[in-house]
C-alpha cells in the first residue's frame, strides 16, 4: 500500500483553505458517486456531506482519494450486508459549516431522500476555524479573540441545523452521524502569536488558546448528535493520541480523550486541554503502539493521508463516479477491521464511521 501525503499545488491554493498565511475564502465543488461492487442483488447507499475533508482532497482539483473516509465506511458496510453499496459524496473543498448546510446539505437534500438510503454522515466547521485562526495569527497589536468565538458560535448553529435537516429528510436512513474535528497543525500552532492579550500583557500561545476552543466545538458536536438521534465519530479522539497507554494511567491514551456521554462541557474541555493536555500528538505522528508511528495528515498539515487510487473529478462540473470489487476481501475484514484500518487518516476515521452501521441493512 502507498502513503499519499500530496503537497498543495496552484491549484489548490486556488481551491481550498489552507494553513499558511492569510487564508483563502475560495471554495470548490468535488461531488463523487463510488460504487462498492460485491455483484449482489441490492445496492443500498451511504450518503456524506462536508468539505474537503470528505471530499478526500488530495492536493488538486482533478482528482479525490477513492478511498476516503465514506468510501472506507461504505466497503465495511458492503461487507456486513453482504451487498453493493453506493457512496455518494457531496463535498465543497473551501467551504465553511453555512455553505455546506446550505448548498448540501438543504440544496442537494435528493440524494438522501433515495429509499435505498441507509447511512447519511456529515462534518463541517474545519474551514471556519482555518480561516479564523488564519486571521489570528495575522494579527499585532492587542489580541482580537471575536473572529475565534464567532467561528465556534457559528459552527454550533450549523452543526444543529444541519442534524434537523437530516433527520427530515434521511426517513430511510438506519445510522446518521457527525464526525468531529481533529486538531490539525497541533505542534506548528505551539508558538506565541504577535498579538498581546488585553489583560496580561503577554502574547499568546496558540495552541493553549486554540485547542480549548476545539474541544467546545468536538463536545458539542457530540452532545448534539445525543440528543437528535445522531452518532458521534470521535475523529478528534481516534487521530490525536496513541494506542496505547502512554503515561502509565491504565488506559489507551486515544480511549481516555474520547467523549464520554453525559459529561459537562467544561469536564470535556478541562479534560482535553489539561488533565490529559500531555498525551495529544500531532496526527502526523500517530503512534499504534510504543515502536510504530503512522503519519495521519498530509504535507499540507491539514487533510488526512489516505491508501490507493483516486476518482477523476472533472474540473468543470466538479463530479466524477465509478465503481469496483471491494479493496479488501472477506477474509481480510478481522472484527471488523481492514488489514490498513489505523495506517492512515482516513482510513482510520472511516472505521470510526463504520463501527455504528446496523447488522443489517
Amino acid at each position: 500500500m502507498s502513503v499519499r501525503r500530496s503537497g498543495l499545488s496552484l491549484a489548490a491554493v486556488l481551491a481550498a483553505t489552507t494553513l499558511g498565511g492569510s487564508a483563502m475564502a475560495s471554495t470548490i465543488n468535488q461531488n463523487t458517486s463510488w460504487t462498492i461492487n460485491r455483484s449482489a442483488s441490492q445496492t443500498y447507499r451511504v450518503v456524506a456531506y462536508g468539505d474537503s475533508i470528505f471530499a478526500g482532497y488530495n492536493g488538486g482539483i482533478s482528482a479525490v482519494a477513492r478511498r476516503g473516509a465514506p468510501v472506507v465506511e461504505g466497503e465495511y458496510a458492503a461487507k456486513k450486508w453482504g451487498t453493493n453499496v453506493e457512496v455518494i459524496r457531496r463535498t465543497k473543498s473551501g467551504a465553511k459549516a453555512d455553505d455546506i448546510y446550505n448548498n448540501k446539505i438543504v440544496n442537494e437534500r435528493s440524494y438522501m431522500q433515495s429509499a435505498n438510503t441507509r447511512v447519511v454522515m456529515f462534518e463541517m466547521c474545519g474551514n471556519d476555524y482555518l480561516q479564523a485562526r488564519s486571521a489570528f495569527s495575522d494579527q499585532t497589536g492587542t489580541c482580537n479573540y471575536s473572529g475565534l468565538q464567532s467561528a465556534l458560535a457559528a459552527c454550533t448553529t450549523y452543526m444543529e441545523r444541519s442534524m434537523q435537516t437530516i433527520n427530515q429528510y434521511a426517513t430511510s436512513a438506519k445510522v446518521k452521524v457527525i464526525a468531529n474535528i481533529y486538531y490539525p497543525g497541533f505542534d506548528a500552532d505551539n508558538v506565541l502569536t504577535a498579538c498581546t492579550d488585553s489583560v496580561t500583557k503577554q502574547k499568546v500561545n496558540k495552541q493553549t488558546y486554540f485547542l480549548p476552543l476545539l474541544a467546545r466545538s468536538n463536545w458539542r458536536a457530540c452532545n448534539l448528535a445525543s440528543r437528535y438521534g445522531f452518532k458521534c465519530a470521535d475523529s478528534f479522539a481516534e487521530m490525536m493520541a496513541a494506542d496505547y497507554d502512554r503515561n502509565g494511567d491504565g488506559q489507551v491514551d486515544s480511549a481516555a480523550i474520547a467523549y464520554i456521554p453525559g459529561e459537562s462541557e467544561d469536564a470535556y474541555v478541562q479534560r482535553i486541554s489539561v488533565t490529559l493536555r500531555s498525551t495529544l500528538r500531532d496526527a502526523n505522528l500517530h503512534l499504534a503502539n510504543a515502536s510504530t508511528s503512522y503519519d495521519y495528515i498530509q504535507s499540507d498539515n491539514t487533510h488526512p493521508t489516505y491508501s490507493g487510487p483516486t476518482i477523476g473529478v472533472n474540473i468543470f462540473s466538479g463530479s466524477g463516479s465509478g465503481s469496483a470489487a471491494p479493496t479488501y476481501t472477506d477474509a481480510q475484514i478481522v472484527n471488523g477491521k481492514n488489514p490498513i484500518w489505523n495506517q492512515f487518516g482516513h482510513e482510520r476515521m472511516g472505521w470510526s464511521i463504520s463501527t455504528f452501521d446496523p447488522a443489517t441493512p
